[in-house]
Formats: C-alpha cells, sequence, structure tokens
C-alpha cells in the first residue's frame, strides 16, 4: 500500500464535502480556491454547483490552480415510465459526458437510478426488474457516445438503502456483470465507482475487487458509517469516526491495481455542513493521513 502519511497528494474532495459550510450553501468557485490553498491537487463536482458558476469559469479556474478531477458528479438515473422519458435520460447523459469532457475528467460517474418517481414520493412502477433492464440498456447507449468521445464511465453501485429511489444496481458484483456484459474487452471505458460507504457490508468485497482489477477500478471514495446512523442519506462520517476498515478496503483496491486519488464524499446535515470550510478541509487532510 502506498504511505499517505506524510502528505496529502492522493487526496481529492468531493466537493458535496464543503458545498455547505457553517449551514450555508459556498458556490464551487470558492471551494475550489479553498482546495488550492491547502494543496489539495484534485476534486470531483457536481453538475449543478458547475453549471451555477459557469463550465468555463470553472475549467479555467482548475486550470490556474493546476487541480485536476478525479471524476464527475453525475450521469445515470435511466429509467423512466415512457419513451420520451427514457430519451430525455439518454439525451442528460449525453451532456454530461460532454461537460465532463470540456472539464477533462478522468470518468464520469452513473448513479443509475430505480423507479421513477420514487424520489418525489410516488414511484410510477414498482418492477425493479423493469428498471434495471432500463439501466443496463442506458449504460449500453452511453457507452457508445461515451466511446467516439473518450470518456470512460463509471457504475456506482449503492447501499440497498438506496434501491427504490437512487440505484437499482447495490452490489459491485451487480456493477460488474454489466461491465464485463458491455465491455469484455475490459477496454477502460466502462467500469465502476467504488464508494466505501455503500459497498462495505458486503461479504463478496474483496472477491469483487479482485475480479474488477486495474481496468474496471476507475474512482474510489471514502467515509464512515457512523454508529448510530441518525440519517441514511446525510448523516456520513469523517474517516476514523466509523466502523468501516479503511485500511483494509484499500489495501484490496491498491492490491487490484488502483494507483488513483481517494476521494472524500461526505453528505453530513447535522455534523460537518455545520462547520467551517476551514475545518473541514483540515479534518479530511489529517485523517487522509491517519485513516484512509
Amino acid at each position: 500500500m502506498r504511505d499517505f502519511s506524510q502528505d496529502h497528494r492522493w487526496l481529492s474532495i468531493n466537493t458535496a464535502t464543503v458545498r455547505k459550510q457553517s449551514g450555508a450553501e459556498v458556490p464551487l468557485d470558492r471551494i475550489i480556491d479553498q482546495c488550492a490553498q491547502r494543496g489539495i491537487r484534485a476534486i470531483s463536482p457536481w453538475r449543478d454547483q458547475v453549471a451555477a458558476v459557469g463550465i468555463d469559469k470553472i475549467s479555467a479556474q482548475l486550470r490556474a490552480h493546476g487541480i485536476g478531477l478525479s471524476g464527475y458528479c453525475r450521469g445515470g438515473f435511466y429509467p423512466a415510465p415512457d419513451a420520451a422519458g427514457l430519451k430525455a435520460a439518454l439525451d442528460d447523459n449525453r451532456r454530461a459526458i460532454d461537460e465532463a469532457r470540456t472539464l477533462d475528467a478522468p470518468c464520469l460517474v452513473l448513479v443509475v437510478g430505480s423507479l421513477p418517481g420514487a424520489l418525489g414520493g410516488q414511484a410510477a412502477y414498482t418492477d425493479i426488474g423493469r428498471a434495471r433492464s432500463e439501466v443496463f440498456d442506458g449504460i449500453a447507449a452511453s457507452l457508445e457516445y461515451a466511446r467516439e468521445v473518450g470518456m470512460p464511465l463509471a457504475i456506482e453501485p449503492l447501499h440497498p438503502m438506496q434501491a427504490a429511489e437512487r440505484a437499482c444496481i447495490n452490489t459491485l458484483e451487480q456493477a460488474l456483470d454489466i461491465c464485463d456484459a458491455l465491455d469484455p474487452g475490459r477496454s477502460g471505458m466502462l467500469g465502476v465507482a467504488l464508494d466505501v460507504y455503500h459497498v462495505w457490508w458486503d461479504p463478496k468485497l474483496a472477491q469483487q475487487v479482485a475480479r474488477a482489477g486495474k481496468e474496471r477500478l476507475l474512482a474510489y471514495h471514502v467515509c464512515d458509517w457512523l454508529t448510530p446512523t441518525r440519517d441514511l442519506l446525510n448523516d456520513r462520517g469523517m474517516m476514523g469516526d466509523g466502523v468501516i476498515e479503511l485500511k483494509k478496503i484499500r489495501g484490496w483496491v491498491e492490491a487490484a491495481g488502483y494507483a488513483g486519488y481517494s476521494e472524500v464524499e461526505i453528505f453530513s446535515t447535522q455534523d460537518w455542513w455545520q462547520r467551517s470550510g476551514d475545518e473541514t478541509l483540515a479534518a479530511c487532510i489529517e485523517r487522509h493521513r491517519s485513516a484512509v
């Protein structure tokens, strides 16, 4: 394993981690400046944050600071109740691919979606098998365009607690099955974003990480699982504050060939989003050195 204890050159900040500071929303350009001041070399921004400032301005700012991306959040959400909705999803994913390319991202992260409408409280249908089929078809269509422009796609399996609303792909094994079906040659254009918050519990995790290998492991996200968890979406912990065996999992990931960034992604309504950006980024740097 790489030694992270002396510096934070392999730390990336998913900008959701500091999009709220002291309870208030913070624009992406300010977040980029804060990261640059601390020698953080990479971020993973969200599309809405980029759009709010302007993609050309963000691209220029990143170049000026010498900051790269560890990923781009996010594409996906393929299932829909009708043909028009399916087409709209494909069109939106094409735009996301283009944005990721403009920002020179190493991959576009896919949160694939599930029962359409469930996130708003009213599912249009309840056939999760249908949703998985629409996800498969949607990724296949997006991959065709992604290959044309050279933008790898990273499927992010989400914890089963989010199977209805956000993603019907819930294990690394499921994600890799899709990769093997659509990209049997392991071209590097289709892989996974491995978020420890979503997969730490999986008894097949070590086996499936080894199966993924270097070609499939496109992004690696870290945080911690708190006990008790007060909110299953927005109560992620800072690394070292919970029960995830972070060093063990990173050992598996690096043994499989991954040598990229550890991207800190923390949604924390009651804790870290109430703190200053200075405090949160300082904690990310210290815990990356000591706990990741």
